[in-house]
């Protein structure tokens, strides 16, 4: 298992690549990639400012993996979740799981990803020609979340 929190980019292909170098029992891949967007709430954003709780997040990132691990038949996996200012296009996050069969991989994929928007402990502040406003959280991530 695999969790990062950066400032800088990440290469998709290499850090799939890099999760399931040479483990021959891997017959899946599923994988997340989260952009910021230029709309949102009817609004243009300009940035996005992602902040987080240095130590506190990386260990609820890893209980969320976890937690995955224990619920689906999976080898490995990864998430890398970037932090500053970013623009729209930008990644956010890589969310990538290795697995036998295509079903564990997706599930656990999904659970992580539906988790990670509500447990961990990101902040997001977009800047928009309006000024700036915090990102608050959404009911419909909530109800995603509350189904596993």
């Amino acid at each position: 298992m695999r969790v990062r929190v950066q400032t800088e980019d990440f290469d998709a292909a290499r850090e799939i690549a890099a999760l399931r170098a040479g483990d021959a029992r891997v017959g899946a891949v599923a994988a997340f990639i989260g952009l910021v967007r230029d709309i949102n709430e009817a609004a243009a954003v300009k940035t996005l400012t992602l902040e987080h709780y240095p130590g506190m997040t990386e260990k609820a990132l890893a209980a969320i993996v976890d937690e995955a691990k224990s619920r689906w038949d999976s080898y490995d996996a990864l998430v890398v979740h970037r932090i500053s200012e970013l623009k729209p296009t930008d990644q956010i996050v890589l969310v990538a799981v290795t697995s036998a069969h295509r079903g564990d991989a997706f599930a656990a994929c999904e659970f992580i990803m539906d988790y990670l928007k509500t447990r961990a402990p990101f902040w997001k502040k977009e800047h928009t020609p309006a000024g700036e406003r915090w990102v608050e959280a959404r009911t419909s991530d909530d109800e995603k979340a509350a189904r596993w």
